[in-house]
């Protein structure tokens, strides 16, 4: 079925009530009560079969069309982030410390779009679509993992997710076949020396010196021990050591993330920082404890459904359609999905104009609202296509 435009585009004024609700009314992973609450009461009022309380806080929606056709489900994040909305506009949030800094009020807003364009197009509809509301993507070990526990892709034949984003500019969207992001491995090191006197060095074990050459010493990994032709990424974010001008630092601690697109890559990585960790603190006579954190698996695209949303890109944006993208760094949940179905994630730019004034997690993030359209309109366009499939 063609997208019927006219029907999309009277969906926008409401798409953008909701993306606005939302962003004034932000609320933490895995607390999206009144959020959960909104997206099940508009899909119920649409005549959807709705299981509330999956995962938590999340919604399974079906509809089932009234052509034969597969059974296609799409997928929108709900949570909001614990970071002050620094933004001066008539929507901004309104709770203290919370805020959608990351686009996911605009994945709700659009996806529930999608999901009233269904309800008015019933009788043209190929098969069935399942409509997965999920809390907790920004928080491991994510909500993906709980949705699907809870048989959210139960009958699914293959599923889709965008992400709207403001390093790309409005008016685009691509993806990329096979891994394109990546594992968000975190980790803590807490070294403990011997403090003292900062005029009688040789008395103590410095653990601020230890801290300053694990930072160095771990940049080699990457360097070293990583294959030039592979993607990974390892930095140290945090480093806290000393409590005065003239006294050694009994303890430090660092903290960082480590980033990959596949498990042997993360493996080498882990393991050459155990090694380093070790030697360094027992070079510096300290003693140390490392805890790593193990992320969400890469995302990784099936490619023959990389290769249809591209084609689908190319045939509805054809004046900005370029191709697959870059690999992201980033990392996100919906890697859980794409290890039990067949599916696509995929980007839809949000920027204004060369890119957003402030990057997503950021105090003053912002999207571009009218991407909500190009998002809906290559959802609907996307599983019609793969519904249709035989």
């Amino acid at each position: 079925m063609r997208v019927k435009e006219q029907t999309l585009l009277s969906l926008y004024e409401d798409m953008v009530k909701w993306r606005r609700h939302l962003h004034q009314h932000p609320e933490l992973s895995f607390e999206e009560h009144e959020t959960s609450r909104l997206i099940a009461d508009l899909l119920s009022s649409w005549g959807l079969e709705v299981r509330r309380g999956v995962a938590g806080t999340g919604i399974v929606a079906k509809l089932h069309g009234q052509l034969p056709g597969r059974t296609i489900a799409l997928r929108a994040d709900i949570d909001a982030l614990a970071i002050q909305d620094a933004k001066d506009c008539a929507y901004r949030s309104t709770v203290p410390g919370v805020m959608h800094a990351c686009g996911h009020d605009g994945h709700t807003a659009q996806l529930l779009a999608v999901a009233r364009y269904y309800s008015l197009h019933r009788d043209e509809t190929a098969g069935t679509r399942v409509f997965l509301f999920q809390p907790g993507e920004e928080v491991l070990p994510g909500g993906a993992i709980r949705m699907i526990a809870d048989g959210a892709l139960e009958g699914v034949d293959a599923i889709y997710g965008i992400h709207l984003w403001s390093p790309f500019p409005y008016g685009t969207a691509t993806t990329r076949p096979g891994p394109i992001m990546a594992t968000p491995d975190e980790f803590e090191i807490e070294i403990t020396g011997k403090g003292g006197h900062g005029g009688l060095p040789h008395e103590s074990r410095d653990a601020l010196v230890a801290g300053a050459s694990l930072v160095m010493a771990l940049q080699t990994i990457v360097s070293r021990s990583v294959n030039p032709l592979d993607a990974a990424v390892l930095s140290v974010g945090r480093i806290a050591a000393g409590s005065a001008n003239n006294v050694i630092a009994a303890s430090c601690k660092l903290s960082g993330t480590v980033r990959s697109f596949n498990k042997e890559i993360r493996a080498v990585v882990r393991k050459r920082m155990e090694e380093i960790v070790k030697h360094t603190c027992e070079m510096h006579g300290c003693e140390y404890k490392l805890q790593y954190f193990e992320g969400y698996p890469p995302v990784v695209n099936d490619d023959r459904e990389a290769h249809r949303v591209l084609r689908i890109i190319e045939e509805m944006m054809p004046e900005t359609a370029a191709g697959p993208c870059e690999q992201i760094m980033a990392g996100e949940d919906f890697a859980y999905y794409l290890e039990q179905k067949p599916g696509c994630f995929f980007f839809v730019g949000a920027g204004n104009g060369a890119g957003s004034s402030a990057p997503h997690h950021h105090p003053q993030f912002d999207i571009e609202e009218k991407a909500m359209l190009h998002s809906a309109r290559l959802l609907i366009a996307v599983a019609d296509d793969s519904a249709s499939d035989s």
